[in-house]
């Protein structure tokens, strides 16, 4: 059991930093703002609590979901 949550883990920060890299390359930004972006938001949160099974979609459906709904950026 403890190999799965370890497994979790991983994965959810493989999930984050590729939404990170993704922020900075889309809005052209360097590492440490799009880092900032994306901690303080909600979608940050949703995939730490795994919330509906979020952390289960496509990272760069979830970078433009919090680029179009919580940075207001289309």
């Amino acid at each position: 059991m403890a190999e799965l949550k370890e497994i979790d883990f991983i994965y959810k920060q493989n999930l984050e930093s590729d939404i990170i890299e993704y922020l900075s390359q889309r809005l052209k930004i360097d590492l440490r703002d799009a880092m900032e972006k994306y901690y303080s938001s909600k979608l940050a949160n949703q995939i730490e609590n795994g919330e509906n099974g979020i952390d289960n979609l496509d990272y760069k459906n979830l970078a433009e979901d919090l680029l179009e709904n919580e940075l207001k950026i289309l």
